[in-house]
């Protein structure tokens, strides 16, 4: 079975200290640093960094924190997750990115989306009403830009490039792959350009996810693009133990849901739903053992060559999230690889 990636993903979620008071978004920043470095120490294979721009979060800008971890951690790969390619601009998100690749040498890489929170539109002067071309013209922009040669590009969503050359240039590329939510056209268009695919896959069953799988592959036959292992990233939390874990979870993952739920007209979620989320969803919370035994039949079943875990959820204090990720580290990525290495093949892994 081929080697498996596995990643630890956040928002940059505002934690709480000791005393149960969140703290600064300043403070928030600076404790991704400390379990980045946590993280890098154990092992782990990836560190992915989300934009947002809701006050719930504290990073807005994850290139520039990824440069900051760039030079405090040695060996980790370095990701945004997402960036919001739709209301950037293509030119300056690679440059940015080529500039932490240069610093963390050669360990930067970028997830684009599209944005499933929509703050970023207005708050840089973007119409909602252009959201698909908005992505469609910049992921064609961004495809010829990892190129590296000078380009020449127009399009209706900012100014054209006539033979452009665009600085930094990356020492051996840029990876590059696009974060999906559930659009089959999002799926095929990320095969268009030959990008890996990584699928958030963030409740219920799994499996639900699979045909998402077969449709980038059957893609990538169709275009004669490259057909890269599938990741996916789902919510999980370690704790010593399966009650802890839940019980430090939940709170803080209801504040978060029902205040993004309320804007989008989904009712309060239950803790009865949560639990079943945790027992048999895409939810990934527990003891080691626990969360080590679903993510590997998570990863087995669906055949994905990646899995990143969000560890945070709203206002965790600053101590169980360090222990989340020294559990997850140390613990359930060796006890995932030792189970998956006893299960047969995944046919779909294999592909």
């Amino acid at each position: 079975m081929p080697d498996i990636i596995f990643g630890l993903d956040t928002f940059g979620d505002v934690p709480s200290d000791d005393t149960g008071v969140q703290v600064s978004h300043a403070r928030s920043i600076r404790q991704l640093v400390d379990e980045a470095v946590l993280a890098d120490e154990l092992g782990v294979d990836v560190f992915t960094v989300g934009e947002h721009h809701r006050p719930e979060y504290s990073v807005s800008s994850p290139e520039t924190v990824l440069a900051g971890l760039a030079t405090a951690t040695e060996r980790i790969r370095l990701s945004s997750g997402v960036t919001v390619l739709s209301s950037d601009d293509p030119v300056r998100v690679f440059q940015r990115f080529a500039t932490v690749d240069a610093l963390s040498n050669g360990r930067a890489e970028v997830i684009l989306g599209r944005g499933s929170f929509t703050e970023s539109f207005p708050l840089f002067g973007y119409d909602m009403a252009d959201y698909d071309v908005l992505f469609e013209e910049k992921i064609e922009l961004f495809a010829r830009l990892l190129r590296e040669t000078p380009v020449t590009w127009s399009g209706t969503t900012r100014a054209p490039l006539v033979d452009a050359d665009v600085f930094p240039k990356t020492e051996h590329g840029l990876t590059t792959w696009v974060g999906v939510g559930g659009s089959p056209e999002s799926v095929v268009r990320t095969a268009r350009y030959g990008f890996p695919l990584m699928l958030a896959i963030i409740g219920g069953q799994p499996e639900r996810f699979a045909p998402f799988l077969d449709l980038y592959r059957r893609a990538t036959e169709q275009f004669g693009t490259p057909r890269h292992p599938v990741g996916m990233h789902s919510p999980g939390f370690v704790a010593d133990t399966d009650d802890e874990a839940r019980e430090a979870w939940f709170p803080h993952y209801k504040v978060v849901r029902d205040r993004i739920g309320a804007l989008r007209g989904w009712p309060p979620v239950t803790r009865a739903e949560f639990d079943r989320e945790v027992e048999s969803g895409s939810m990934y919370v527990g003891s080691a053992e626990t969360v080590a035994q679903r993510i590997a039949r998570s990863v087995h079943t669906m055949g994905v060559g990646r899995f990143d875990m969000i560890y945070t959820s709203g206002a965790q204090s600053m101590r169980s999230r360090l222990r989340s990720v020294e559990l997850y580290g140390s613990t359930v990525v060796p006890r995932v690889r030792e189970l998956l290495a006893g299960m047969p093949s995944s046919p779909a892994l294999d592909a």
